[in-house]
C-alpha cells in the first residue's frame, strides 16, 4: 500500500518529479563523463610511452639505469630467460640493445636513438607492425632499418633510401653503417617518433661489436594492476647482478604527473559535487516547500508523521535511482562515443602538449566500475539531501502550514 501512494504521489504532480530526475541524471552524466575522461587520458598517455615501447617491467645489469651507456649492457644468459618463462604472469619477454647515435643521409645529419630488437617479439609487446605507415615490416635476419615518421621528415628520408649510422659500439670501439630504410613507423609519443631508429637485434649486435648482449629485457605482463607485485617477486629470483625496474620508476615526470591530475581531479570533482549538491537541494526544497499544504492536512487528518517520513524517504530514494537509471542510460552512449572518436586538439593547443611529449588526444574510457562509483556517490548525496523533508516534517505545524 505505502509503495503504492508512494508511486502515485510522485507522478501526482509529473513535472516536478521529471524536473528532479533530470537535475539528478545530469549529475551522474556529468560525474560519470568527468572520470572517464580522466581514466582515459591517463591510460592514453601509459600506453603511449609504456605500452608503445618500454613495456611496463624492464631488467638491466645493475647500475645501468644510472649510468645508462653501452658498456654498462650484460650478456644474454639462457638461465635468466628460463626464470622469466617459469613466471605465469609474464606474456612477453623482448631483448633489446639501445644506444644514442648520429643518423645520415645526404648533408643531413640528425641524433636519434638505435633500438636493437627481436621483431617478432617486438610486435608481440607493442604491435610495432601495425604503425607502419610506409614500406613494410623488417625480419631478424634483415639489414634494414625502420624509422620512426618524425625522424625520417627531420633527414628527408622515404622508404628504400639509405642512411649511414655513426654511433660508438662496445668497449669504445667505433660503429659505422649503411642500413636500406625498409619502412616508416608512426609512434604516437611525439618524443618517440622524433628519434627512434628500430634495427633487428642481431644486425645491431654485429654493427656494435656487443654479440649476444643487451641493455635491457622488456616485459609484458597480463595484468598491469599487479605490476608491484611481479616485480618483489622478481627481484629475489633473477639475483643481484640485475635491476628489476616498474615504468614508474623509469618515467618519474609521468608518474608524477598523472598523480598530480589525480589530486586536481579530486578538486574538480569535489567542485562538481558541492554544485551537485546545491542543485538536488534547491529541487528538493522546492518540492517540499510546494507540498506544504499537503503534509499539513494529511497530519491533521490522523496520519503518523513517522509514516509521513517514510513514505517521504520513499519518495526521495525512488526518485532518486529513477534519475540515476536515467543519468546511465544518458552516459553510456556518450562514453562509448568519446572511446571510439576521442577528441583531438591541433594547432598550438598540440604544439603545447608535444612539447611536454604527450599525444594531444583525449579519449573516455568505457569502464563498469566508473558508472557504479559515481552513481552510488551520487545516490548517497541526493539520499542524503533527501533527508531534508524528513526535517521539514518533524518541526511542521498542520494548522500553520494549511494556513499558507
Amino acid at each position: 500500500m505505502i509503495l503504492k501512494l508512494i508511486w502515485r504521489n510522485l507522478w501526482r504532480n509529473s513535472r516536478r518529479t521529471l524536473i528532479t530526475m533530470a537535475s539528478i541524471a545530469f549529475a551522474v552524466l556529468f560525474a560519470i563523463i568527468m572520470k572517464s575522461f580522466q581514466n582515459g587520458v591517463f591510460n592514453n598517455l601509459i600506453k603511449n610511452v609504456v605500452g608503445y615501447y618500454s613495456g611496463y617491467v624492464q631488467i638491466h645489469q645493475k647500475g645501468y639505469w644510472d649510468e645508462q651507456v653501452l658498456d654498462n649492457c650484460f650478456a644474454l644468459d639462457n638461465s635468466l630467460i628460463k626464470k622469466l618463462k617459469q613466471n605465469p604472469q609474464i606474456n612477453v619477454i623482448v631483448p633489446r640493445l639501445e644506444t644514442f647515435v648520429l643518423i645520415s643521409k645526404g648533408n643531413s645529419t640528425k641524433g636519434c636513438m638505435l633500438v636493437g630488437t627481436d621483431a617478432v617479439k617486438e610486435n608481440e609487446l607493442t604491435q610495432l607492425k601495425n604503425k607502419i605507415i610506409k614500406g613494410a615490416y623488417f625480419q631478424n635476419r634483415e639489414e634494414v632499418v625502420i624509422l620512426a615518421e618524425g625522424l625520417a621528415k627531420r633527414i628527408n628520408a622515404s622508404v628504400n633510401d639509405t642512411i649511414v649510422l655513426f654511433g660508438q659500439g662496445y668497449h669504445g670501439v667505433m660503429a659505422a653503417g649503411k642500413f636500406k630504410i625498409k619502412g616508416i613507423v608512426h609512434l604516437a609519443s611525439p618524443q618517440m617518433n622524433d628519434a627512434f631508429v628500430y634495427l633487428p637485434l642481431s644486425a645491431t649486435q654485429y654493427y656494435l661489436s656487443a654479440e649476444n648482449r643487451l641493455t635491457s629485457l622488456s616485459l609484458g605482463i597480463d595484468n598491469p594492476e599487479r605490476m608491484n607485485a611481479i616485480v618483489q617477486n622478481l627481484q629475489p629470483s633473477i639475483g643481484k647482478n640485475y635491476e628489476v625496474m616498474p615504468w614508474q620508476e623509469m618515467m618519474p615526470e609521468i608518474s608524477n604527473h598523472i598523480k598530480a591530475d589525480g589530486f586536481s581531479f579530486y578538486i574538480f570533482s569535489g567542485i562538481l559535487y558541492l554544485i551537485i549538491g546545491f542543485g538536488l537541494f534547491g529541487t528538493i526544497l522546492m518540492m517540499t516547500v510546494e507540498r506544504m499544504y499537503e503534509f499539513g492536512m494529511l497530519i491533521a487528518i490522523g496520519m503518523k508523521k513517522s509514516k509521513l517520513k517514510m513514505i517521504l524517504l520513499g519518495e526521495t530514494f525512488l526518485i532518486t535511482l529513477l534519475g540515476v537509471v536515467l543519468g546511465i542510460l544518458l552516459s553510456m552512449p556518450s562514453v562509448i562515443y568519446l572511446q571510439e572518436k576521442p577528441i583531438r586538439f591541433s594547432g598550438e593547443i598540440a604544439k603545447a602538449y608535444e612539447q611536454f611529449g604527450f599525444e594531444a588526444l583525449f579519449p573516455a574510457e568505457f569502464d563498469l566500475r566508473i558508472f557504479f562509483t559515481q552513481s552510488l556517490i551520487v545516490l548517497f548525496m541526493a539520499t542524503l539531501i533527501g533527508l531534508y523533508p524528513l526535517w521539514f516534517v518533524s518541526s511542521l505545524n498542520p494548522v500553520n502550514a494549511m494556513k499558507k
